[in-house]
């Protein structure tokens, strides 16, 4: 009864693994700290590596150091191709995110409960990018021009538009959670359920729901927030420079 969600034979749910003890109050470490304190680690370390990688560049890379260009050659196009080359400023955000959800997604390849399975962490991700949004709202629309945006086509609209802007969060982080969470339920039952005959075919069932929705699902999280960005921004920083 003191766990933070009961557990069960099917192991999709959040389980409480330490308790905290505050007073009066108990705050658990659950199995998505874990999970996420995992996947961190691992891009801490990845990230080490990398810039050692990069510190000792050659003019013509090879093994690590290429896979690293590649890596940021392929975000940087994602965001010149969606915002263009002006908006490159995003560039270090949009590449984060894009880097932690993938990882969390396919992280159950290796026996993790994706973290992105936890509206706890798919929110605040909403509420990051959701208040960067407003960030580029009035800093390049000005005050005036969001207070027009809302009212438009007609002022009457502006407890509609208001309530159009505060389900961008939500809807960011839902769509992500549900997603991950729909796939690894199926996984859990598949093992829970399957168990006697759960040999080397479910792996092609990973492949789906950790690998391709898992990347799906990451590149249409950061291609939405992209092009909330880019009507925040409009054409004071979003738009091609001139040769």
């Amino acid at each position: 009864m003191n766990m933070l969600l009961s557990s069960d034979d099917l192991g999709f749910m959040i389980e409480g693994v330490y308790p905290l003890h505050f007073g009066d109050t108990t705050l658990w470490i659950t199995t998505s700290h874990i999970c996420l304190l995992i996947v961190m680690l691992v891009l801490i370390i990845f990230s080490f590596f990398c810039k050692r990688a990069m510190n000792k560049a050659t003019d013509v890379p090879g093994g690590f150091q290429n896979f690293v260009e590649l890596i940021v050659e392929l975000l940087d196009g994602l965001v010149q191709n969606t915002m263009g080359w002006s908006a490159r400023i995003f560039r270090n955000y949009i590449g984060t995110i894009f880097i932690f959800i993938l990882f969390s997604n396919i992280s159950g390849l290796f026996g993790l409960r994706p973290p992105t399975a936890d509206y706890g962490v798919t929110f605040p991700l909403g509420v990051t990018t959701f208040t960067l949004i407003t960030i580029c709202k009035f800093k390049y629309q000005k005050v005036s021009g969001v207070i027009k945006g809302l009212c438009d086509p007609w002022p009457f609209w502006l407890p509609i538009n208001l309530i159009g802007d505060f389900a961008v969060p939500i809807s960011l982080s839902l769509r992500l959670f549900a997603n991950v969470l729909s796939g690894t339920v199926m996984m859990a039952l598949v093992y829970g359920l399957l168990k006697v005959i759960a040999y080397a075919w479910p792996a092609a069932l990973h492949v789906y729901f950790d690998m391709f929705s898992g990347a799906i699902q990451t590149y249409v999280f950061c291609m939405l927030t992209m092009t909330y960005i880019s009507d925040a921004c409009g054409d004071e920083v979003v738009k091609p420079e001139k040769a």
